[in-house]
């Protein structure tokens, strides 16, 4: 939806109106909220388009989409039924004096097409999931009668009807349905999808590509987690010619604009990972079969070929639509192992992989110390939950960067950062700067853990003092998760603006075509410049700012999916341990506190602390009192208290 209202705002052609959307247009035009300017369908100047958000009060404030202007204000008389999250328009009063106000005239979307509920026995009444509110259910008491006690349930909010029954809330595999159906994801792909893929061979035969430029000589590998099935990348590197060749699954060579597969992929924007299982952007067949750069299968590839000189400045990059071949699927324990100089149980093909791979190591050593100069390195260490057969919560695994990490990443930076420099408006990855007030945030919350910053001219001075300051008083991990909370999220924008975090001027997504819609769009970009295929950039360039948008959303959405099914479990664990003491970190010392498990056993539950006196940072030791399974919280009480002051004298 936001997409298309984005082409609204800035002007429409009318045959360029998706038939989905063509009621929509007819209403907004009875209304008068768009007008015609001869071809071209625009919103009048009345009106501003955007999302709702409200205060406790009840006072409504309109992030105006595709303009850059300050919220604009909406009296709670003026909502019109709008809540929080809705996409409306709203019609703008004009006043002297005061804040810029308007009033909603047409709610377009709802925030929640859909909620998760339970249904529970004894009221007779349908809970939300998320805050055990009543939900508005259309069913007949005899459908009602046949209900087992907590059966979860999707329905769809306008209609208020049951879309689908998705289990019971006892159950632990009910866990994945209420995440997916939160967000509106689904796991399986559509007849259509599943069809477009089937034609596609499970292997190619390079012969039918005289056209593309034959690597296969080369000596790539993948280094990847050892349970990964889809393997987006290969690495080669030519040391004598300082020569980095990357190459990346080419998914846009299977996957055409507008298909089956193409629409799906665009709806679902990532792919999804949970513990146990991936939902994928693209049909299995794809995705862990003709697309996948497997060992010693020959495979369709976009290689980012960068010759560096010897300061390890890049003096030539170029695309290559190339075939290449896998020779080692490497896990990234297997390469830590190489990196610290293990070498049991290798083979010809691994010593001559080893001739580049070590140099190469060295090379994105450099490389990295180079890029921390105006960029940062936080640690930030991955949770990976470790479920039996029944899907409960029998460990957690923390998952650090180590050296082979490293390695691919910088590998990896080179090829996006190469492949950014080809045009000037298309689709960036970006990052801004963080926002003064939230800086100001910071440096009063540090000060109360005994970081005090000094004058600095940068903010990446000052972020290198604070975590330096924060090394030296044993609690870097802790700033380091307030440095990540304070920046602003990263996004997709068709105007380059740069990436804060990583310290580049121009930045974008080149490396994972199989898992991000971005990626493959960018591929299509690509593929347009180098050919000079001008009909086709413009048709990229026609939709690709509200592409952007709406790929951003996407990206957080299944980061939420991820975050709850984790969220879920964890409630699930603390519902069997209450009573039990764990070791906590406090990370939120305000209203109701929370803090995190940070114990031997277990790492990562949030729990609240209703009425407990603590501070930021404070180590706790918690009992579990109670847990909601349904909203996932996880409620406990203080036991014993250090406070970070102390701990860091007892730590030294």
């Amino acid at each position: 939806m936001k997409e298309f209202l984005l082409k609204l705002i800035r002007g429409i052609d009318k045959k360029d109106v998706p038939r989905d959307y063509i009621p929509l247009v007819d209403d907004l035009l009875r209304h008068k909220i768009l007008k015609v300017d001869g071809k071209i369908l625009k919103l009048s100047s009345k009106y501003r388009i955007g999302k709702i958000d409200i205060a406790r009060n009840g006072t409504g404030f309109l992030e105006v989409f595709g303009i850059k202007a300050k919220d604009l204000l909406i009296e709670p008389e003026h909502l019109d039924g709008a809540s929080r999250g809705d996409i409306v328009v709203a019609k703008r009063i004009f006043k002297r004096g005061g804040r810029p106000k308007a009033k909603v005239v047409y709610i377009l979307e709802k925030a929640f097409r859909f909620s998760v509920a339970y249904f529970d026995k004894k009221s007779g009444l349908f809970l939300n999931v998320k805050n055990e509110m009543p939900l508005a259910v259309k069913a007949s008491k005899k459908s009602l009668r046949d209900l087992p006690d907590k059966t979860v349930v999707k329905v769809d909010n306008e209609a208020q009807f049951i879309t689908e029954v998705l289990g019971v809330l006892d159950d632990p595999a009910v866990d994945e349905k209420i995440s997916l159906a939160l967000y509106n994801k689904k796991e399986e792909f559509s007849d259509a999808a599943e069809l477009e893929a089937s034609v596609y061979p499970d292997e190619i035969y390079p012969e039918l590509y005289p056209e593309r430029e034959d690597l296969s000589h080369l000596l790539f590998c993948t280094i990847d987690p050892v349970t990964a099935k889809d393997h987006d990348d290969a690495i080669y590197y030519d040391k004598e010619s300082r020569t980095l060749y990357v190459a990346i699954a080419d998914v846009s060579e299977y996957v055409p604009p507008m298909g089956p597969i193409d629409k799906e992929a665009k709806e679902r924007g990532f792919s999804i990972y949970l513990p146990h299982k991936s939902i994928p952007m693209l049909p299995r067949k794809l995705s862990e079969g003709i697309c996948s750069l497997k060992e010693n299968v020959p495979r369709l590839a976009f290689v980012s070929k960068i010759t560096l000189d010897e300061n390890l400045e890049p003096i030539k990059e170029e695309l290559i639509e190339a075939i290449i071949k896998s020779r080692r699927k490497y896990s990234y324990d297997r390469v830590d192992e190489f990196l610290a100089g293990r070498f049991e149980n290798i083979d010809e093909t691994d010593k001559e992989i080893l001739e580049y791979l070590l140099p190469l190591y060295e090379v994105t050593k450099k490389l990295r110390a180079r890029r921390l100069q105006k960029g940062f390195e936080f640690s930030n260490p991955e949770i990976r939950l470790v479920l039996d057969e029944k899907g409960e919560l029998v460990r957690t695994e923390i998952e650090h960067e180590t050296p082979s990490h490293a390695l691919i990443e910088d590998c990896m930076l080179l090829a996006n950062k190469a492949t950014a420099k080809m045009f000037d408006y298309g689709i960036f990855r970006t990052h801004e700067e963080p926002a003064m007030e939230k800086i100001e945030e910071l440096v009063a919350e540090l000060a109360n853990v005994g970081i005090f910053t000094k004058e600095y001219n940068t903010i990446h001075e000052l972020f290198l003092h604070i975590q330096s300051e924060a090394e030296r008083l044993g609690i870097k991990e802790q700033v380091d998760r307030l440095l990540i909370r304070t920046q602003k999220q990263a996004g997709y924008t068709a105007e380059n603006i740069g990436h804060f975090g990583l310290g580049f001027e121009k930045y974008t997504h080149f490396t994972s075509p199989i898992r991000r819609y971005s990626d493959l769009t960018l591929h299509r970009l690509l593929k347009a410049i180098i050919k000079n295929n001008k009909k086709q950039l413009d048709y990229i360039l026609k939709n690709i700012e509200p592409l952007t948008v709406r790929i951003s959303e996407l990206e957080r959405e299944a980061a939420k999916v991820e975050w709850d099914f984790m969220d879920r479990k964890f409630a699930r664990w603390a519902a069997k341990n209450i009573g039990r003491r764990f070791k906590a970190i406090v990370v939120d010392p305000e209203s109701t506190p929370i803090a995190n498990i940070d114990d031997e056993e277990i790492v990562g539950p949030r729990i609240f602390l209703p009425r407990a006196e603590v501070e930021l940072f404070d180590t706790i030791i918690a009992e579990i009192i109670d847990v909601n399974i349904a909203t996932t919280k996880i409620y406990a009480k203080v036991i014993e208290r250090i406070d970070v002051q102390t701990a860091v004298r007892q730590a030294g």
